[in-house]
């Protein structure tokens, strides 16, 4: 559906601003308002309130909207309003990144069907036997919430059939996104019937968001619920140095903040190669970009860093050029750039969605100049400090969480992320909570996992099989 290009008519909704619609001024059927009120639902939240006319109006929809916002009720209620009780085949499908989730999105969707006899909603995911899930789908099944993998696994099959479903949900995408689903969603959504209504609920919304809007959505209409965060997520200080002091100032830096995860910027590529040297002979778990990588190295860094498996990166800005990462707590401007306007893009990489950030800048005497062009383009009064105020109050290594293990197999090989989180999940024995971005590329696939069991973790995947074969494993 790449005709048709999104063109979102965006609902802003204060979130200070307590719901004061009731649920009775939608068009729903009494018994379902009664159910509601069993469920002690008497008013709509702000998502509810701002997404549900839209979505029961049977606009495709993409809602921006954290955990615990009732984002559940919100697509839940449409696509029960759409059910046709006396057919028994699947009409709605919602796609959830993990288990847990899907699992508490079926329970929730059970309540709220309660105003309708004999709806039959089934969770399919991995970890669960196959065989008991392909016998519920012979019985008949009107909603199912499942994992992006194991839903590819029944439709591969035949054993999940879409020819009638009108509405397909993706819930929490960004999140979908990060775990690496992007190409399993599409396929799934390509499986669909095009004239469904799709309804897509992220809490953040990454570059990935929009490629999925524009490939899968009708001409969505954009629910945002504008955050209430204080007026500067972004904390900046200006640090007073010598020239000397420029690249063993970095580390002081990090040793007092204690980022976990840290982009500094550099001017030149020899500076980015000087801090490199300089931070790893400190002990830091740094990478570098910069222009002599080639292609699938420079794949590596970035996937590395924004698994969280390197606590920091040093690169140039033409290096870092459409870097986008999540969960970025710090930026350093190691050099102070000549151009303001490249600074206030430096530094807004860092205080995302609902983090704060510090942007930390280290400022010569040469530099005193372009802090006040950066000061006036940015309206801001600089906040000065010296270098001896920075203080080690821990002593102990700033270790990344996480390690990145390499897989030998990837797309070719057809290894799905789902394949490799079930190995972990599964025989391997650790839990979702230890797993990290899994990254599928063409021909290698990396996984982050927890930093405490990445050698053993190690092992066990080499010794275990992935889609029914032996891999080669190593830590990165």
């Amino acid at each position: 559906m790449t005709d048709n290009t999104p063109s979102p008519i965006t609902a802003t909704v204060p979130p200070t601003q307590p719901a004061s619609r009731a649920f009775a001024d939608l068009p729903l059927s009494p018994a379902q308002l009664a159910v509601l009120q069993q469920l002690e639902y008497f008013e709509m939240t702000p998502i509810q309130a701002a997404s549900l006319p839209l979505a029961l109006a049977g606009h495709d929809l993409i809602a921006q909207a954290k955990t615990g916002s009732g984002k559940t009720a919100a697509f839940g209620l449409p696509l029960l309003a759409r059910l046709n009780p006396r057919h028994f085949g699947v009409q709605a499908m919602v796609l959830c990144p993990t288990r847990e989730l899907a699992e508490q999105v079926s329970q929730e969707i059970r309540r709220l069907a309660r105003a309708q006899d004999n709806i039959k909603i089934l969770a399919l995911c991995g970890g669960a036997p196959m065989r008991a899930q392909i016998t519920s789908l012979e019985h008949g099944a009107h909603i199912v919430v499942g994992t992006p993998g194991r839903l590819m696994d029944h439709i591969e099959r035949g054993s999940l059939k879409l020819d009638g479903l009108n509405t397909l949900v993706l819930d929490e995408a960004d999140r979908m996104l990060d775990m690496g689903f992007f190409d399993d969603i599409s396929w799934v959504a390509s499986r669909c019937p095009p004239g469904r209504q799709t309804l897509l609920f992220s809490a953040t919304y990454p570059d990935g968001i929009a490629k999925l809007a524009a490939e899968f959505l009708r001409n969505p209409q954009e629910v945002k619920l504008t955050e209430a965060h204080e007026a500067d997520k972004i904390r900046q200080r200006f640090y007073e140095i010598t020239p000397e002091q420029r690249l063993t100032a970095v580390g002081m830096l990090l040793r007092h903040y204690r980022p976990t995860s840290t982009l500094a910027f550099c001017n030149t590529r020899q500076q980015c190669k000087a801090l490199f040297e300089q931070l790893r002979s400190e002990g830091f778990h740094v990478l570098t970009l910069h222009g002599e990588l080639e292609q699938h190295e420079r794949d590596q860094v970035l996937i590395r860093f924004a698994n969280r498996s390197c606590s920091v990166l040093v690169a140039t800005d033409v290096a870092a050029r459409g870097l986008d990462i999540a969960q970025l707590e710090a930026v350093i401007n190691v050099d102070i750039t000549p151009d303001p306007e490249v600074h206030i893009h430096r530094v807004g990489r860092t205080g995302r969605a609902d983090q704060d950030g510090w942007a930390l800048s280290l400022v010569g005497p040469a530099d005193q100049k372009k802090i006040v062009g950066i000061a006036q383009l940015g309206n801001f009064k600089p906040e000065w400090h010296k270098l001896d105020s920075l203080v080690a109050e821990d002593e102990a290594p700033l270790l990344p969480p996480m390690s990145t293990l390499q897989i030998l197999g990837g797309k070719k090989d057809k290894i799905r992320p789902g394949d490799v989180l079930g190995a972990l999940t599964g025989e391997a024995g650790y839990t979702r909570e230890q797993i990290g971005k899994i990254n599928v590329t063409e021909q290698t696939t990396y996984v982050a996992v927890d930093r405490n069991i990445a050698g053993e973790a190690t092992r066990k995947l080499g010794a275990g099989k992935i889609k029914g074969k032996t891999v080669k494993v190593r830590r990165l």
